[in-house]
């Protein structure tokens, strides 16, 4: 689909303002071709640059999302903000091994700062009284201050200016190349293979580490192994999106999943699919703006998606709750209709059929036009229906049968409340009033039990038995029989 001019504009201006743009690269030279060219460009894959840079980052976006996951399901956030802060001094002391950018003498020596960082979190946490999340603060600060340090000497060197090493800051994806990407590869087979095979104890580590210990599982060998892989997640995403960035890339694809599901083994496909959609994405943007990161752009690829999670997302979006309190509001609204029209057939012994819109009023509290808009709300849900001239309201069968419900759970509420758990009689009323809509079947059917079937509630009323809801049932197969009937 071909951007807009307008758009690209404004999402560059976007980005300019949320990512150093001055210290990261782009994928692409063509700054003068059209968006539609240069996608097209994008697509056929012939720069080594482009599929460098797009395989690495669909890779780590897999293995970030992936482990991210057990992160945000263990609450430590935190952790992998502080470990990828913590792999810099390794960094620049795999650079000095043998003063190159060599990929696994990199990785080793970045792997090493990372879990000497978790090891020293630990240390601190276990012989003071530091908690967990201010020992994460200083080792994050530590390292990350000793690593600028040893970045800035490097580039002090003779060869420092040719290192590149501090694109390791911002991320350089148009530096990937096929050993980067080679080590991506085994980084990523080894998170997936690792998870695959122990999925069933990182499950009950991450949620319940005591009954772990109890069904003797090695926790503490198991947590360290999820920090190892960890540690080479963050160390393969560094080349692409830095140090600075690369926490997001764990976070965000995994906490749009946890927004989405409650299944582990979900999250962590979700969380997987949304990192490599965010690397795709982020490689794509880039190469079309003129002078965009890639980095940035994977990250703000993840942030979309959360955004989009959180936002419409079926049962934790925004909008759903927001429609289920509105369908609830809803719903108790004609409830409480419907008991008061109850209330009224019941105050004259049920002698007549109708109601009129004036007893309903009086009996809510509220003007005509309120009762009558309550009214309208039934008729629509097929619950009550109206005279000719709008006065009167008749109770559907379904709707006999649901005002029967309401007041069964309100009474069975206010008894049960008096003599199990000894409260005044003429105290019960308010909290019924609140349990009422809530109550399912089931319990109902409990309550009937451990009260032995009651008949009355504890102000003398009686209280709707089965067989008042059967009558609405019943009355609403006879109609279904007769005008069966009619039709033949």
């Amino acid at each position: 689909m071909r951007a807009s001019p307008h758009a690209s504009l404004l999402i560059a201006a976007f980005l300019l303002l949320c990512a150093a743009t001055a210290h990261a690269s782009r994928i692409g030279d063509l700054a003068d071709s059209p968006i539609w060219a240069q996608a097209l460009r994008f697509f056929t894959f012939q720069d080594p640059s482009v599929r460098y840079a797009l395989i690495g980052s669909m890779l780590l976006g897999v293995s970030c999302g992936l482990l991210g996951g057990f992160i945000v399901v263990r609450k430590m956030a935190l952790m992998g903000d502080a470990l990828s802060h913590a792999v810099l001094p390794g960094v620049a002391l795999g650079f000095l091994w043998n003063m190159s950018k060599d990929p696994v003498a990199i990785f080793v020596g970045a792997t090493l700062a990372g879990l000497l960082g978790t090891v020293l979190v630990g240390v601190i946490q276990q012989t003071t009284r530091l908690k967990e999340d201010t020992a994460l603060g200083m080792v994050l600060a530590s390292f990350f201050a000793v690593g600028i340090c040893a970045v800035t000497m490097i580039q002090r060197l003779p060869t420092g200016n040719k290192s590149g090493i501090d694109k390791f800051l911002f991320g350089q994806a148009a530096a990937i190349g096929a050993n980067d990407v080679t080590l991506m590869a085994v980084v990523t087979a080894l998170a997936i293979g690792t998870v695959w095979v122990l999925y069933k104890e990182f499950l009950v580590t991450s949620f319940d580490p005591a009954f772990a210990r109890v069904c003797g599982f090695p926790v503490k060998w198991l947590h360290h192994a999820l920090m190892l892989l960890l540690a080479f997640a963050v160390v393969i995403a560094l080349q692409a999106v830095g140090v600075v960035l690369v926490s997001a890339m764990l976070i965000t694809p995994a906490a749009a999943a946890y927004l989405l599901t409650d299944r582990l083994h979900r999250m962590l496909l979700l969380a997987a699919a949304f990192g490599l959609g965010a690397g795709a994405t982020g490689c794509f943007f880039s190469f079309l703006g003129n002078n965009l990161p890639t980095g940035p752009c994977m990250v703000l690829g993840a942030t979309a998606v959360f955004a989009l999670a959180f936002l419409f997302g079926p049962r934790h979006g925004v909008f759903a709750k927001w429609w289920r309190r509105r369908s609830q509001s809803g719903r108790v609204g004609r409830e409480n209709t419907l008991k008061a029209l109850y209330h009224v057939l019941e105050s004259r012994d049920f002698k007549g059929e109708g109601v009129s819109l004036r007893e309903l009023a009086e009996r809510r509290h509220m003007t005509a036009e309120a009762s009558s808009r309550e009214v309208q709300a039934l008729r629509r849900n097929q619950l009550a229906t109206l005279t000719e001239d709008g006065n009167m309201v008749h109770l559907t069968p379904e709707g006999w049968t649901r005002a029967c419900v309401i007041v069964r759970n309100h009474r069975l509420w206010e008894l049960y409340l008096t003599n199990e758990a000894h409260i005044a009689s003429d105290h019960v009323h308010e909290d019924a009033e609140k349990i009422e809509h809530v109550l399912g079947e089931e319990t109902v059917l409990q309550l009937e039990r451990r009260l032995e079937s009651p008949t009355k509630d504890p102000h003398g009323r009686p209280i709707p038995s089965l067989a008042d809801l059967r009558r609405g049932a019943a009355v609403d197969r006879r109609d279904e029989l007769v005008g069966y009937g009619r039709r033949i």
